[in-house]
């Protein structure tokens, strides 16, 4: 079993994984396990410190979420983070109560002593909080180490026993030092070392996927997006004609993307594609859906029903690979104890019926460390930074039913944004742009005429890893050309409009 330098106990906060990013970004290898992981189970991972995450629960509450009592005399360094800070101080008989006052955002840290902590940082920074309980007093053993306004024991520590306590998120790129804080705890208190990367990564995953899955075949699911075509390129290099790679036309894709992606599997990466249309099953299925996760669900039953149908053409598949990533499973609420955001059609396993056992390779990792592992198995650049494209495709860009004449409109629309952004060399300095087709219609005039027709919204995005976004300052002109054209050419749209929202609150899909 691989050792890990750090452990971080998952006590369901949205942000866990992104604690595990800044660690691996400095080179410390560093897994997640849930806040109720055996003590066995810590141990057998070898790590030389624990971090305990956020999370939403209370720790005085009756939902409230405690792990192994072991944990604490283990002799290692730990570091509780916001749920994780209470927990160790109510486990160690601090009062953790109701705060008079809910603290959420930027909030100024002032370092009260100095510390390795905050080596390499001032004593006075930005730091992000989501909390709305405090701890009241500290425990015995405990001294304080930093204040913000609302908390007089913001960051609190025990030299000793090497315990360390945070209110706030240093892993969210909103603290300003943040990764510097947990790259401090890691290095100089735990004494990691730097020695994990994505080739290491793609090293590790190569080897437990070939001691899995033998001699019997995989089936691999592919969108001709950034995710699946790593995993389809990292079972390539390691299972070789164990694979069999499959792509679904689900009536749902943009403009001649069949025709791009037949052609990336084949001409460029060389593999055997097997393409299966079964748009009129999808959207046979769809029609008269309106409600969002309904329309989620359908798409990802449907999805597994037809690849069931391919793997029963061959012999001995017992596998199937999805590009699933960790934004995906912490939206859907499958890890930890966090919160269902939203379902995705590749998360939460495979039904009873189903004899496949999943191969999820990227299932730990986020979309620009999946592009960096993209880049270290030889992909193309173009192909790497592609926009994402979600799974279930155009359907949750289409408010209301799905059908032929709105999926249409959207393709027209969407065809003219993409061409606008890509000519003017703003495609690759975003993170993601789409049409959404808002099925409410608005007057128009168009040549002295009144017109009655559809919206479409705009959205284009900033973001690193998709957990945060902020919309994109586009020039006015460019967001102009996008607008007139769109009017002008696709009948049946007569206003265009752009969405300037953030995630959060929004998310960066609207359904």
């Amino acid at each position: 079993m691989k050792t890990s330098d750090i452990i971080v106990l998952d006590f369901g906060s949205q942000y866990t994984q992104l604690i595990a990013r800044r660690l691996r970004e400095q080179g410390v290898y560093t897994e997640i396990l849930p806040f109720n992981a055996k003590l066995d189970d810590i141990k057998a991972k070898e790590p030389k410190g624990i971090i305990l995450s956020g999370g939403p629960a209370s720790v005085y509450a009756a939902d409230a979420y405690f792990c192994d009592e072991g944990v604490f005399s283990l002799g290692l360094p730990i570091l509780g983070i916001c749920y994780g800070m209470q927990l160790l101080a109510h486990n160690f008989g601090a009062k953790v109560a109701a705060a008079n006052k809910k603290e959420y955002g930027k909030a100024e840290l002032n370092v009260v002593k100095e510390h390795v902590l905050f080596a390499d940082t001032p004593n006075s920074q930005i730091a992000w909080m989501s909390h709305s309980d405090i701890v009241e007093n500290l425990p015995q053993g405990f001294e304080p180490l930093a204040t913000s306004e609302n908390s007089p024991f913001c960051v609190f520590g025990d030299d000793v026993r090497k315990f360390y306590a945070m209110q706030f998120h240093p892993e969210v790129q909103h603290s300003e030092f943040g990764s510097q804080i947990l790259k401090n705890f890691a290095k100089h208190i735990c004494g990691c070392e730097s020695t994990w990367n994505m080739g290491s990564f793609a090293k590790m995953q190569m080897e437990r996927i070939k001691a899995k899955v033998g001699d019997d075949k995989v089936l691999c699911a592919v969108s001709g997006g950034v995710d699946s075509s790593v995993v389809a390129a990292l079972l390539a290099h390691c299972i070789k004609d164990n694979l069999i790679v499959v792509f679904v036309d689900n009536g749902l894709l943009r403009t001649n993307e069949r025709e791009q992606v037949e052609a990336t599997f084949r001409t460029r990466l060389g593999v055997d594609l097997i393409v299966i249309d079964a748009s009129e099953m999808f959207l046979s299925r769809l029609a008269g859906v309106t409600d969002p996760e309904k329309k989620r669900k359908i798409i990802g039953e449907t999805f597994i029903e037809v690849f069931d149908a391919e793997a029963k053409k061959h012999t001995n598949v017992k596998y199937l690979a999805q590009g699933t990533l960790y934004t995906d499973i912490i939206e859907s609420s499958v890890v930890g104890a966090s919160k269902t955001i939203k379902s995705h059609h590749n998360v939460g396993g495979l039904p009873d019926w189903m004899k496949f056992e999943l191969i999820e390779p990227l299932r730990e990792i986020f979309k620009d460390e999946v592009r960096q592992l993209g880049l270290e198995l030889g992909l193309s650049r173009d192909l790497v930074f592609r926009h994402p494209f979600p799974g279930p495709g155009l359907a949750i860009r289409i408010m209301g039913e799905v059908n032929v004449p709105s999926l249409e409109l959207l393709r027209k629309a969407d065809v003219i944004l993409r061409d606008e952004l890509k000519s003017t060399g703003w495609y690759n300095k975003t993170w993601q742009a789409f049409c959404v087709l808002l099925n409410v219609n608005s007057v128009g005039v168009m040549g002295d005429n009144r017109t009655y027709e559809n919206a479409v919204c705009i959205r284009v995005v900033d973001a690193s890893d998709g957990m945060t976004a902020s919309f994109s300052r586009l020039p006015y002109d460019l967001l102009e050309n996008v607008s007139r054209r769109i009017i002008n050419e696709v009948e049946g749209i007569n206003r265009v409009v752009y969405d300037i929202s953030s995630k959060p609150p929004a998310t960066i899909e609207w359904e």
